[in-house]
């Protein structure tokens, strides 16, 4: 199983860029995935989460001004996301959820995105 992010930049605040999670090694479209981040000295968070039929969800910060969309037939996940501050400024990860109740079993290692003031 490998999950890998790509798209991490510099941008300005109130900026626009995409995240891709290119992955392989299982089925795809039969997992719910996930975006998370972490910020410099900080602890890990949610950002948004896609499942299997493709319902999605958003933590509070990224509601509004964040995508997430998948292509089952490029097993990829994406994260759109626009209007960025510098409080977006993180490592951003994507995670496959596994066996219910197990929490997130495999990590891909993060693409750094950077929102300047």
């Amino acid at each position: 199983v490998r999950l890998m992010e790509s798209g991490g930049a510099l941008v300005q605040s109130g900026g626009s860029l995409t995240l891709s999670c290119t992955t392989s090694g299982f089925t795809f479209a039969d997992y719910a995935i996930a975006w998370f981040r972490q910020a410099s000295g900080k602890e890990r968070e949610g950002v948004s989460c896609i499942m299997k039929d493709s319902a999605t969800y958003y933590a509070d910060a990224a509601e509004g001004r964040f995508t997430i969309s998948r292509d089952n037939a490029k097993n990829t996940l994406y994260l759109q996301m626009s209007n960025l501050k510098p409080e977006d400024t993180a490592l951003y990860h994507c995670a496959r959820s596994g066996l219910p109740g197990y929490g997130m079993d495999y990590w891909g290692k993060g693409t750094l995105v950077t929102v300047s003031s």
